[in-house]
């Protein structure tokens, strides 16, 4: 793990020690970590006290290791989980790979905290034709095809564990089923303008009742 990834999670490790249990948790890695979801859900009205534990760069396995600081230690009623995309910038890394090492998280989520409503979250889409040049061999790896083969079978992984499989990307897609030019930072990342525009079909979520 690089120097500024050890450093959010000290940060986050730091920010533990005096957040509340028991609220909800958002992980994952820069596509949540850049969702301003507390912000968004202050203007909203919305009371609930969200806590975002992404890491820009994490992959699978750097949530692995260090589930406690970004998940367990906050003892979450409420999870949502968006990780595996960066996975899947690895032309060698396979759906069944990627889901492999997901299944691990929610087993150790699952072991640790048995009441926590976990929510698994479709993988965003991606825009090749507005991306920026330095980022178009990346999408050429991530591009949609693969993003919609790999939320499939997060789909199937959330109904193996009993867990919500959730697509909130309606609001993001163009009419090909990529994310809207607009919405876009570089191809990949999502604006602000992106995130208040999926946010109230987040939020739906966030406030629906008690499933567990």
């Amino acid at each position: 793990m690089d120097k500024e990834k050890e450093e959010k999670i000290n940060h986050y490790r730091e920010l533990n020690r005096t957040a509340r249990r028991g609220e909800i948790v958002c992980a994952g890695s820069s596509l949540m970590e850049m969702f301003p979801v507390s912000q968004l859900a202050q203007e909203a009205g919305c009371e609930k006290v969200i806590y975002n534990r992404g890491v820009s760069g994490f992959i699978t396995d750097e949530l692995l290791e260090n589930l406690d600081v970004c998940i367990l230690d906050l003892k979450p009623a409420r999870l949502f989980i968006n990780i595996g995309t960066n996975d899947l910038n690895d032309p060698a890394v396979t759906a069944d790979d990627l889901m492999k090492k997901y299944d691990c998280i929610l087993n150790l989520v699952e072991a640790a905290l048995p009441q926590t409503e976990i929510y698994l979250m479709a993988y965003y889409p991606v825009n090749y034709e507005a991306a920026a040049e330095d980022m178009k061999e990346c999408l050429r790896v991530r591009n949609n095809g693969r993003i919609n083969e790999a939320n499939e079978h997060v789909r199937k992984l959330a109904e193996k564990h009993g867990k919500r499989y959730i697509d909130v990307n309606r609001m993001l897609k163009d009419e090909e089923g990529r994310l809207r030019a607009e919405f876009t930072i570089e191809g990949m990342h999502i604006n602000e303008q992106g995130y208040r525009a999926m946010f109230p079909d987040f939020l739906a979520y966030v406030n629906e009742p008690s499933w567990k």
